[in-house]
This record gives C-alpha cells, sequence and structure tokens, in this order.
C-alpha cells in the first residue's frame, strides 16, 4: 500500500496526470498557499498498515469501550438503551431503503416516498397533530428549528425556554437564536418543574414561543396544558419536546394544546451508537404547515387514478425566496425515520404501551429499592422513568466506583446544574431487570 492510502491511482497514474497538469511534482498543487502557512515536513504518522493489521489495530482500539449490554446501566438524559426488534434492522438493512434514491425524483423513489408518508402519519398519530415532516437531524436541531418558526409565524423574537430543558438542548437554542436574532430567555424552576408564577410574569405580547419538555428533563410531568393556556393568552405558541416511548402513556402535547411538538426518535428503534445519527421530529398544526422546515411527502394519484407519493410543500431557502425561508435544512433523517416507523408499526399502540408500562414500573422499583439503602429521590410529584437522586457529599467516589464495577448510576447533573452538585439523573427502561437493580441498591449500601 501506498503513502496515498487506498487510493487506486499508480505511480504511473500520477505522473501521467501531473504532465497533463503541466507539473512535475505534486507539490505545485500547492503552490498558490505561502510558505508560511506550510508544514514543511512529513506529518508526524506512523507507517501505514495493511488491510489486515489495520483491521486488527480497530478491533484492538474497540476492545476498549464497553458496550451497554456489557453493563448494569441507568443512564438516559436524552438517549436511551431500549430493546429494538429484529424486524427493524431486518427492513431497514434491505438494499432498497439503505441504499435509496433521492426522492425528489419521484418516478423512481416511491418506495421511500412512501415510507417517509408512512413515518409522518405515525409521528401525527403519536403527537396529536396535523402535520409532520419528513425528519430533522436530531431532537435538539428540531427545538431549534421549531423556535425560530414560532418566530416567523408570530412575528415575534422572544422566546421562552423552562430550564428543565435539556441543557444541550438549550444550548443549540441559543445557537440558533444568535444566527437569527432572537432572544431567548429561561424561566426558573422550583422542585424540578417549571415554576409557574415565574412563567406567567414573564409572558407577554411579545413572546413568539414559550418551549417546555413533557416529560421535564429530570423525569418530571410538566402542566402542559396550563402552559398552552398561559401562551395562547398572550398569543404565543407552545412548543413541547416530548419523549415517545413515554407517549405510550401520557397524552398527546396535541391534546393537551401544543402548537408544535419535536422529540428525539433515538428510542424508537435506532440504537444508542455513542451519540448519533439520531433522529429529529417534529409535527405541527395545520395553520403553521407553510413554515413547517424540511421535506414533506404527500400522497396524490397519477393521471391513471393510481395512488402514487410526492413531495410537496418545502419552506426552505432553497426552494423559496430567502426572506420567506424559516429554515435552511436539505435533507431528513430517511434510514432513521424508517427505523422509528417500523418499531411503531411492530409494536403497535398497545406494545408502545407495554413498553412505558414496564420503564415506569421498573423505576419506581428502582427508586424504592435505593431510598431502602439510603438514596431517596429528590423532587415529589409524578414522574414517567427518570429521577434524580442525591448521592451526598462522596458523590464523585461513589460514582467512580460503581463504573469500576461495571455499574453506570445515571448522569451526574453538577456540570450542568451547579445546584445539584451529588446528584445523578437516573433512568430505568425496559432492559433492566430487577436483579440488576437489586444489586446495584447493595453495591450502593456497600459505598454508603
Amino acid at each position: 500500500m501506498s503513502k496515498f492510502g487506498y487510493l487506486p491511482h499508480t505511480d504511473e497514474d500520477r505522473q501521467h496526470m501531473l504532465r497533463t497538469l503541466g507539473m512535475t511534482h505534486i507539490d505545485e498543487l500547492f503552490s498558490d498557499i505561502p510558505d508560511s502557512l506550510q508544514l514543511g515536513r512529513a506529518l508526524d504518522l506512523p507507517a501505514g498498515l495493511s488491510e489486515w493489521s489495520l483491521m486488527q489495530h480497530l478491533k484492538e482500539l474497540a476492545g476498549r469501550n464497553r458496550h451497554v449490554e456489557d453493563a448494569i446501566s441507568f443512564l438516559g438524559a436524552g438517549a436511551y438503551h431500549h430493546h429494538i426488534p429484529s424486524v427493524v434492522d431486518a427492513i431497514i438493512g434491505r438494499s432498497e431503503f439503505y441504499t435509496a434514491y433521492t426522492p425528489y425524483q419521484p418516478e423512481i423513489s416511491q418506495g421511500i416516498l412512501q415510507a417517509i408518508f408512512e413515518y409522518q402519519t405515525l409521528v401525527c398519530e403519536l403527537m396529536g397533530l396535523d402535520v409532520s415532516n419528513a425528519s430533522l437531524y436530531d431532537g435538539p436541531t428540531a427545538l431549534g428549528e421549531a423556535a425560530m418558526m414560532a418566530c416567523s409565524h408570530t412575528r415575534r423574537n422572544r422566546v421562552l425556554v423552562t430550564r428543565t430543558v435539556h441543557p444541550e438542548y438549550r444550548s443549540v437554542l441559543g445557537t440558533y437564536a444568535r444566527g437569527q436574532h432572537a432572544d431567548v430567555v429561561e424561566v426558573p424552576m422550583r422542585d424540578g418543574l417549571t415554576d409557574m408564577t415565574a412563567l406567567a410574569s414573564q409572558l407577554s405580547n411579545e413572546v413568539a414561543a414559550v418551549i417546555v419538555s413533557y416529560p421535564n428533563f429530570f423525569g418530571g410531568i410538566e402542566e402542559v396544558a396550563r402552559m398552552a393556556t398561559m401562551a395562547h393568552e398572550h398569543g404565543a405558541l407552545l412548543i413541547v419536546n416530548t419523549y415517545p416511548i413515554a407517549l405510550g402513556l401520557l397524552e398527546s402535547p396535541g391534546v393537551l394544546g401544543a402548537d408544535i411538538a419535536v422529540a428525539e426518535g433515538q428510542s424508537l428503534g435506532n440504537t444508542l451508537s455513542f451519540g448519533g445519527p439520531y433522529l429529529g421530529m417534529m409535527a405541527v398544526r395545520t395553520e403553521l404547515v407553510r413554515k413547517l422546515p424540511g421535506r414533506i411527502a404527500g400522497q396524490t394519484k397519477d393521471r391513471d387514478g393510481r395512488r402514487g407519493f410526492v413531495l410537496t410543500l418545502q419552506a426552505r431557502e432553497q426552494h423559496i425566496r430567502r426572506e420567506k425561508a424559516s429554515s435552511n435544512i436539505c435533507s431528513n433523517q430517511a434510514l432513521n425515520a424508517l427505523a422509528a416507523s417500523v418499531y411503531l408499526a411492530d409494536l403497535g399502540p398497545q406494545g408502545l404501551a407495554e413498553v412505558g408500562t414496564q420503564c415506569m414500573a421498573k423505576a419506581r422499583y428502582a427508586e424504592s429499592r435505593f431510598a431502602q439503602v439510603g438514596f431517596g429521590r429528590v423532587h415529589d410529584g409524578p414522574y414517567f422513568h427518570e429521577f434524580v437522586l442525591n448521592l451526598g457529599p462522596h458523590a464523585e467516589a461513589i460514582y467512580e466506583r460503581l463504573a469500576d464495577e461495571g455499574i453506570y448510576l445515571g448522569y451526574p447533573l453538577g456540570g450542568a446544574y451547579p445546584e445539584l452538585a451529588g446528584h445523578v439523573l437516573v433512568a430505568v427502561t425496559e432492559v433492566v431487570t430487577k436483579d440488576q437493580i437489586d444489586e446495584t441498591a447493595r453495591r450502593l449500601e456497600a459505598l454508603r
């Protein structure tokens, strides 16, 4: 293998290309770059490896990781370990979907267009809203897109976001807002929920939207219907960031008054994958359809009366005048969206409710077992499958000791919420067993 890696060109090929360009050495291709900006030496890299040697090296590196299935994991905070039925990979791995052609040409893209249409239908049913797009990049960017859409629709530039929304989502929202000259104001929290008195005092006729998570970052169930009423009284929209698995049990955001609902769809048939690629979901009320970012697949009939699918409204810069665009997103997560569709279709309403019930029941068993050994839940009130645990003054040592033993107790909260230093956010899904919860409780008791 040459120093040029896996490129197939021989030395003769390269010399032929250089002669065609009127050059004698490859360095002449970079003659426009000043010498002061050039390194002037070879990169400090090891020698090239054969394919077999490289694969062995990569396997060795991968072996240093601990797979979530080889540990007892209570990690959550936006990325969740759920069981993925085998039918999901069986379908999304088919070449028709895995290498699908761009849906801009409907005459050769009916399969992927129908898959997108079915995904949109499922999202609307799940969210309780009228229209869904073909998906967005991930949950945080979906939230940012939703906020900017609300500003465009209301012609206002102030957005209220509760502090119980995921801190990374709020960070991405801030990046979107800076680019669009919008003003993001955080609403304080109290006991793990939005401070409703503070929200009421911050609402005005200058607010474009109120953003809340349901369940929120700490697992608590916010007063979404009440927030919707408060927002609408001031002409603002309500944006709900939700968790799809929870909607197997909880009332949908649309029924509670949300105008826009967004979510991270990773939990629907998509693996953790070290953080991506993930799936941004969004659904809106009909009156917002022309502001909806990204692609929308629609159903129609051809000239012979046969059912067909096409891309319809696309409120992005590439298709309409820049000043009219609400987004410049150019794609969608088609394969991840297909995985979510297969997952939801396979489980059905009863199956999704069963997964949610198991998550919720196991979370309550974990809460009671940890409380028995001296580590109680911090917040009161209803929650879904995540809760905050106070590990006390020796929290870091306890957390690291458990991690060394292959037990990841949760997400340490001190970095994002300084007032919650020494606390962890515990997530319990259906794949966590009773024995694993009992073992974790025993280890916690031993480390007190």
